[in-house]
């Protein structure tokens, strides 16, 4: 009797032995699947089981064994541990590489570009043509979409104008395009308090918002860095002495679709809560998506009495302190006289 529970124990043992030298070569060894279009993407869809996320990779062509994916995952204390997402891999993995992938949450990233200068609406036209981003704001108004990021209550068309950050975004194909507002919302909320914090004393502003305004036009009229700093105090030593902005970008922002690609006199008399030659104090709100050198430009702008500037033609400017320079700058740089 005693021998025969000794054989048997011999045999069990034998048994788990060479189940687990199995898993182990299991484990490490680059699964066959018979997939050679690499690289492969697949996904795991949010709130899937391990089993359901095991049979999802095998229908995909990247494991052929989910049931001893399943017990390795288990084994290894990883089953309550997989992230949903998109992934990819190329070439053919393990099965612990595959696991240490999607509990580690190594997923396939998209990327989108949001361009200083932007307008709201063209980076909203960029978000809703992205194929990688879920498309949850596609029927909100944009005052819903401002309150579904936990922004400020919008209330008027322009409320969102400004209010994002232009960088580069990377994020999960298949994620919301309202995370990636509310990323670019947050980020821009945190460029402007630290800039906000280090302003200069004295600046004719009444909150972090006009700076934000000050800063979407600076955007907008210059793309030399060098000259931002003298942007800003060309139109912050305007709104000291009560003289109007008198600056093109406000206006073609006013005019929106009306606008043809050309200003001309009637638009520049034509007035709108955003026609700085009609209305004196910075635009309602700002009108473009500044960058984080033009935010620091507006609220630390350079020591000078300059109150007009004309391009040069080369992307630059000459900057005048008074009226008669500056008419002497545009006959030479503007009339070629």
């Amino acid at each position: 009797m005693l021998d025969r529970v000794s054989r048997l124990f011999r045999f069990s043992l034998l048994l788990a032995v060479s189940a687990g030298g199995w898993l182990l070569w299991f484990a490490n060894t680059p699964m066959d699947t018979g997939r050679t279009d690499y690289p492969l993407a697949f996904s795991v869809e949010r709130g899937s089981s391990l089993k359901l996320a095991a049979q999802s990779l095998q229908q995909a062509g990247v494991l052929d064994r989910p049931w001893a994916f399943v017990l390795l995952a288990r084994l290894r204390g990883k089953a309550g541990e997989i992230k949903a997402g998109s992934y990819a891999v190329e070439r053919a993995v393990t099965p612990l590489e595959l696991l240490r992938k999607i509990t580690e949450g190594d997923t396939l990233l998209g990327k989108l570009a949001v361009i200083e200068g932007w307008t709201f609406a063209q980076m909203r036209k960029a978000l809703d043509a992205h194929p990688g981003l879920r498309h949850d704001s596609a029927n909100m108004s944009e005052a819903k979409l401002m309150e579904s990021i936990g922004a400020a209550k919008a209330t008027d068309r322009a409320a969102a104008e400004g209010w994002f950050f232009p960088d580069t975004y990377f994020f999960d194909l298949g994620s919301s395009d309202l995370a990636l507002y509310k990323r670019a919302h947050d980020a821009m909320r945190q460029q402007l308090a630290a800039a906000w914090s280090a302003r200069a004393p004295g600046l004719p502003y009444r909150n972090p918002g006009e700076a934000l305004a000050m800063a979407s036009i600076i955007e907008k009229e210059t793309g030399a860095p060098e000259e931002r700093a003298l942007i800003a105090a060309v139109f912050i030593n305007r709104l000291r002495i009560g003289m109007r902005l008198q600056t093109d970008p406000t206006v073609i922002y006013g005019l929106g679709e009306r606008f043809g690609g050309n200003l001309h006199k009637d638009d520049l008399l034509s007035d709108t809560p955003y026609n700085s030659y009609t209305r004196a104090g910075l635009p309602p709100t700002p009108i473009a998506l500044p960058g984080a050198a033009s935010l620091r430009a507006a609220v630390n702008p350079e020591a000078s009495r300059a109150l007009y500037f004309v391009a040069k033609g080369n992307g630059r400017h000459v900057f005048s302190d008074n009226l008669e320079a500056h008419n002497r700058a545009v006959n030479r740089y503007q009339r070629g006289r």
